[in-house]
């Protein structure tokens, strides 16, 4: 379980095919903190740490995974990272479970004051699990949607990544044509899938 508060930015520094993928990933995190079997969130994707070394740990990343997610499996790749939450830890974001729901693409870029407006274009399947000032999490991070577009050709949503956001997480580097990983919250998905046993 995690709160989408992002509190580093890794790099993947190597990845060794050995069936599943072994992604070594560089980090700021103090290593010896990090038990092996411990759970951190990887751009929003809930991994297990299998090996570490001073300023390094390495998951291993399946096929299913590779396929479900966006394009960060690659040597230099940036990754938002965030250690499982604890009994006790502040919910500063909302519960994030590391479970990524589907693949969004960045429409559009845009300033707004001190601000950046991303757009992003959902997959069909997430539609109507986004709601105007609900929580998703993109790459990880926990985020309020500002608005919600319904359209023939799909839907879209805006947020605003202030400056904080920005320096803090990779979404500050975010271009149209990027794909991002997205998670709705958790209590929508229930709520789903309520109504469709409902029917």
């Amino acid at each position: 379980m995690f709160t989408g508060i992002v509190t580093n930015i890794g790099t993947i520094a190597r990845i060794e095919p050995r069936g599943d993928l072994r992604v070594e990933i560089e980090t700021g995190y103090d290593t010896d903190t990090v038990a092996l079997g411990a759970s951190i969130a990887c751009s929003g994707t809930c991994l297990t740490v299998v090996d570490k070394s001073p300023g390094r740990f390495a998951v291993d990343v399946s096929a299913e995974t590779v396929e479900r997610t966006a394009d960060r499996w690659r040597a230099g790749a940036r990754l938002n990272l965030e250690r499982a939450m604890r009994v006790g830890d502040e919910l500063g974001g909302h519960i994030v479970t590391g479970h990524v729901d589907g693949v969004g693409t960045v429409i559009a870029v845009e300033p707004e004051g001190a601000s950046t407006r991303l757009t992003i274009a959902a997959p069909p399947a997430l539609a109507a699990y986004i709601a105007a000032k609900g929580s998703i999490a993109i790459d990880g991070a926990s985020l309020t949607v500002n608005t919600v577009e319904d359209a023939a050709d799909g839907t879209r949503f805006g947020i605003n990544i202030i400056p904080h956001t920005a320096a803090e997480t990779t979404l500050g580097a975010l271009t149209p044509g990027d794909r991002v990983n997205l998670e709705i919250d958790v209590l929508a998905r229930y709520l789903g899938r309520m109504e469709e046993l409902r029917r």
